[in-house]
């Protein structure tokens, strides 16, 4: 019976998907299954060759495989790997090349022999790639194939650098670059102009001969095309699809990039569900939007013939449960985040006291307040709450090197129109064109460059904060020392920046804490930072009294926004509150046009934060709710 149940929950599913709680237990598996491969035949006398891949996806995978290696004697020196891919033109000594990432994080550690490794040769002259991939090919084959391929995802749907239009018989190839994997890889070069147009692949059809095949992808942001691949039809325009006609494969994904998989996304589409509010609510949303009727509107023949007839025989009839649905988002909506003084507060988001509240507004970059909660920062500083700002890091990497050399030569000018000596800083001047001329992509600046890219970021904050609202003094600048790297590869946390935000907290000892929440920020600087508020709040909840009544509130807007059935808190915005968030945001001037780092979304931050503000907006419309310009959405967070 299990069995069975399983079937029906997986009948949208065309091929074998494995699922953990979190990418740390996935690659843990994918690294055991591994070295079993590899101790078992080695018992038989037999060599190991494996397909490896890049990326962030197998970090954890090799990590351990490393350990494995260190404390359990795993050995490799009958191991023979083939690398799926690398960039064209690259240098193998490259910070971004193939050859160093697999050298960094795995061969350097273990006990490989150095000539029973090969990774595409990204030095060759162009005339001379054919022949070096058709000998790639033939390597393979006279070890009898590969024995074990592993894959990550593209968000096209790249295995490999196969991209959308590849054909499922491909071999080893030079290949054209998809503008969206190249704008994934942005940050690694500094740019999306300094990532190479052209990579060497593996071939689907390669990868299609391997014995044992395992794709793994971790977070939210792979949802998307995991569901395509999982569940969608066999296209070009999708390559990852071409492995559903593989009997040998297996999708290795942790719980946030299988959740647009229907049996987590729509379970109630291929199961009896237990009925518990927040899956209640999710299901009488997607309901409305689906049919695309108010709440209220939706009757028992639609509940009926869209898998929900469970949820009305069970807690029917089905116009109680929409009016339960449509008053718990209603009563979401408040005017008042910090609490609405002397008023009933039992269907209040937020609390009615204290009526004047202390709030620390945490921002991850220096932008991160005003485009994902500035109507809701403005307001609770018009609504006389004690609101504090702090930017946990300097952002410094995100500017562009021609507005530091405006900056210092307005600063030049300046010093001479005051009559002082500006040879020193002239000096500093010309070292710092001299090192951008030569500059690599990605190399670390200077100290002098680095500081000038903070004080342009600072400045930005301390105006947007004062437009807001904010007195001088209530405006900190934490510097939180895991990013101070001068890289795009940030340090690991470490208790300095726990300590440091603690000794914040301590001092304001709020009565709410904001913090942002959008967790599919590419540059993983949010999840970071929240990680760090949390553990500071837990680590005063042992001794502060005053955290018990604290509460913590989650923003995004940035990167992408919560669903209307999360939401516990939607402060609506007039047009005139629409205008003063999108002035604050403006000063923001080293991010506005073209940010060094936009991410997968080309528009800019503004114009982001405005359209997801009024999404948000019209889904409380079209749900049968009060019709508001926008809306900033938030989440309560419980620690």
């Amino acid at each position: 019976m299990a069995r069975l149940n399983l079937l029906e929950e997986t009948r949208y599913e065309k091929l074998p998907v494995s699922v953990y709680p979190n990418q740390h237990e996935a690659s843990l598996q994918v690294a055991r299954r591994i070295a079993g491969l590899i101790s078992s035949r080695q018992s038989q006398g037999k060599k190991t060759v494996l397909g490896l891949a890049t990326g962030v996806t197998p970090v954890g995978v090799y990590k351990e495989l490393v350990r494995l290696h260190r404390e359990e004697g795993l050995s490799f020196k009958d191991v023979i790997t083939f690398n799926l891919d690398e960039y064209y033109p690259m240098q193998p000594t490259a910070a971004q090349s193939y050859v160093t990432f697999m050298n960094e994080n795995l061969f350097n550690h273990i006990d490989i022999d150095r000539g029973n490794i090969h990774i595409p040769d990204g030095t060759l002259p162009i005339d001379d790639i054919a022949g070096f991939c058709l000998r790639y090919e033939q390597q393979i084959e006279e070890l009898g194939g590969l024995d074990l391929q592993i894959l990550g995802i593209g968000r096209t749907g790249h295995i490999g650098f196969n991209e959308p239009g590849s054909a499922p018989n491909s071999g080893t190839r030079l290949v054209t670059l998809d503008d969206l994997t190249r704008s994934d890889a942005a940050r690694d070069f500094g740019g999306k102009q300094n990532v190479p147009t052209k990579a060497i692949t593996m071939g689907i059809g390669t990868i299609f001969k391997a014995r044992e095949i395992i794709l793994m992808a971790w977070s939210a942001k792979k949802a998307p095309i995991i569901k395509s691949a999982v569940e969608g039809e066999i296209s070009g325009d999708v390559p990852a699809t071409y492995l559903q006609l593989n009997e040998h494969v297996e999708f290795v994904l942790d719980a946030a990039a299988a959740s647009d998989l229907t049996r987590f996304d729509t379970p109630w589409l291929v199961k009896d569900c237990v009925w518990e509010n927040t899956l209640k609510k999710k299901a009488v949303l997607w309901l409305a939007f689906t049919v695309k009727k108010p709440i209220l509107k939706l009757t028992e023949d639609d509940y009926n013939t869209h898998g929900m007839a469970q949820l009305a025989t069970e807690q029917g009839p089905v116009y109680n449960i929409n009016i339960d649905i449509f008053n718990q988002i209603q009563h979401t909506i408040t005017g008042w985040p910090g609490g609405k003084p002397n008023a009933d507060d039992s269907q209040r988001p937020e609390r009615a006291n204290p009526a004047k509240k202390r709030a620390i507004v945490f921002s991850p970059h220096p932008d991160d307040d005003v485009i994902s909660m500035g109507g809701t920062f403005i307001r609770l500083v018009d609504q006389g709450h004690e609101v504090h700002v702090a930017y946990q890091t300097s952002g410094n990497t995100a500017v562009w090197d021609d507005d530091v050399l405006r900056f210092v030569e307005f600063s030049i000018d300046f010093d001479r129109s005051l009559g002082k000596d500006v040879s020193e800083l002239q000096q500093v001047y010309e070292n710092m064109r001299s090192f951008m001329v030569r500059k690599k992509p990605n190399e670390i600046d200077t100290q002098e460059i680095r500081n000038v890219k903070g004080f342009i970021r600072k400045t930005e904050a301390i105006a947007g904060a004062r437009f807001a609202g904010l007195p001088d003094e209530n405006i900190h600048f934490m510097a939180l020392p895991f990013y101070e790297t001068g890289k795009t590869q940030k340090n690991s946390v470490s208790d300095a920046d726990v300590e440091l935000t603690m000794q914040l907290l301590q001092k304001v000892k709020p009565q709410q804490v904001f913090a942002a929440g959008d967790f599919a920020d590419p540059h993983g600087t949010h999840i970071v930072c929240f990680n760090i508020i949390l553990a500071a709040l837990n680590r005063l909840k042992e001794t502060e009294a005053w955290v018990k009544d604290c509460w913590l509130w989650l923003y995004r807007g940035a990167w992408h926004e919560f669903e209307p059935y999360e939401i516990e808190m939607a402060v609506p915005l007039s047009p005139q509150e629409v205008l003063r968030k999108r002035n604050a945001i403006f000063k923001h001037q080293s991010q506005k046009d073209r940010p060094v780092f936009p991410g997968e979304d080309a528009r800019e931050f503004w114009v982001r934060a405005e359209d997801r503000n009024r999404q948000t907006a019209k889904c409380y419309d079209q749900l049968g709710l009060a019709e508001y310009a926008a809306m900033e959405a938030f989440v309560r967070y419980h620690f």
